[in-house]
Order: structure tokens, then C-alpha cells, then sequence
């Protein structure tokens, strides 16, 4: 049973920062490729980022340069720093686990960029 769960949303100024946090339990190792996504509303879920076990990663054309993603495979958790945030980032971000063949998803966090 692999659980993920998400930290770090709120609400946030046009320009601000926040990070996010995913801390994964269960059988998820440091090998497992873990990612980033959000869903608008009246939007599809679309991928923000991936990072995979040997910390290569892949960005959305929409926040390349802006956001980073991480892992600490010590602490089984995967994080998204975001910077220069715009309106246009507000969504719901989920994270998410690839293991075998099967994607696990957690519950999600609010992030509302508005001034």
C-alpha cells in the first residue's frame, strides 16, 4: 500500500514562492518515478514535472525556469519549489508515484496566486 500526501498550498501573491511537499509512505523506493501535477477548474489534470530515481527531470513549457522539482530519498519526499508565480498557477496539485505499472495519487493542495 503506497500513500502520498500533500503539503505546503495557500494562497499567494502574483510574483510569491511557496513550496510544496509530497511525503510518500509504503513500498515506494528511491527508484520510482514521482511527479508533479494540477488540474484548474473546468481544466484537464495536466504534468507540471517528473523527477526520476537518478534525479533527472522534466518541466511543463509553462513553468520551466520558474518552478523545481527534488526528491529526498531519505525522507521519501519529493518537493516543487515555485517562484514567480502567476494567476494562471492557481490549480490543484497533486502528486504522484509510478510503481511497476500502477500510478498512485494523493489527495492534493490548493495553490491560489491572486493578489
Amino acid at each position: 500500500q503506497v500513500q502520498l500526501v500533500e503539503s505546503g498550498g495557500g494562497l499567494v501573491q502574483p510574483g510569491g514562492s511557496l513550496r510544496l511537499s509530497c511525503a510518500a509512505s509504503g513500498s515506494i523506493f528511491s527508484s520510482n518515478v514521482m511527479g508533479w501535477y494540477r488540474q484548474a477548474p473546468g481544466k484537464q489534470r495536466e504534468l507540471v514535472a517528473i523527477i526520476t530515481g537518478d534525479a533527472s527531470t522534466n518541466y511543463a513549457d509553462s513553468v520551466k525556469g520558474r518552478f523545481t522539482i527534488s526528491r529526498d530519498n531519505a525522507k521519501n519526499t519529493v518537493y516543487l519549489q515555485m517562484g514567480s508565480l502567476k494567476p494562471e498557477d492557481t490549480a490543484v496539485y497533486y502528486c504522484n508515484a509510478l510503481i511497476g505499472a500502477r500510478l498512485y495519487w494523493g489527495q492534493g493542495t490548493q495553490v491560489t496566486v491572486s493578489s
